[in-house]
């Protein structure tokens, strides 16, 4: 059972990240799901994308809850029915969740060289061109799209856009957290975001700044 992580942040706050190395019928022995789940699962072209789906129900059993204590909102958001927060994520072999009592993101985004070309679109690239190579500006920019993605799920409200909107402040490798502000609709708020790097991927997550 490839439990890749576990990141306790508190006795309620936890991050799990998992390993996808099983098949789909592995994963998918045994996990009842609800029908708009897998309703959902069905309409998936992509077995890498059915293997996420379902090994985010194997974190779910590492948290204590099935797929039928987990609901979507009308923007496609999931909950938890006891009320907990949830942010679910999964990107090629890697899935992860976050669970807490206070409003919670998370990502996962593996490390391309394809996010130098589309920085400019979620930040002002110019401020990470003072690192020594492409790897280096390729790994900072994929952490700020992962706080950046974080916060999208935490915030949940149409129209916020991660150029606009989203501000990371600059950080060092070596730390592996920074903050970040929202600005919008004529509110301000104020996140803490921690990330790690494993394997080629970047993961970050975000909670409201104490």
């Amino acid at each position: 059972m490839p439990l890749y992580k576990t990141i306790t942040l508190d006795e309620v706050t936890k991050v799990l990240i998992w390993k996808i190395e099983e098949d789909f019928e592995w994963l998918s022995k045994d996990v009842k799901l609800t029908t708009h789940c897998q309703n959902r699962v069905d309409g998936m072209k992509s077995v890498l994308h059915k293997r996420g789906f379902m090994s985010v129900r194997h974190l779910l059993l590492e948290a204590g809850y099935t797929d039928f204590d987990l609901f979507y909102d009308k923007f496609g958001k999931p909950h938890l029915k006891d009320g907990k927060e949830i942010s679910i994520t999964h990107s090629y072999n890697f899935s992860g969740i976050i669970v807490g009592n206070s409003p919670v993101g998370i990502d996962i985004e593996k490390q391309r060289e394809k996010i130098l070309r589309i920085a400019r679109k979620f930040t002002p690239i110019e401020e990470y061109r003072t690192l020594a190579n492409d790897e280096a500006v390729m790994r900072k920019l994929t952490i700020v799209w992962c706080a950046k993605e974080a916060i999208y799920k935490l915030y949940n409200k149409q129209g916020l856009g991660f150029l606009e909107h989203i501000n990371v402040r600059d950080f060092d490798f070596e730390i592996l957290k920074t903050t970040a502000e929202v600005n919008f609709e004529d509110a301000h708020s104020e996140y803490a975001i921690d990330f790690l790097e494993f394997e080629g991927f970047t993961c970050g997550y975000a909670l409201p700044k104490a």
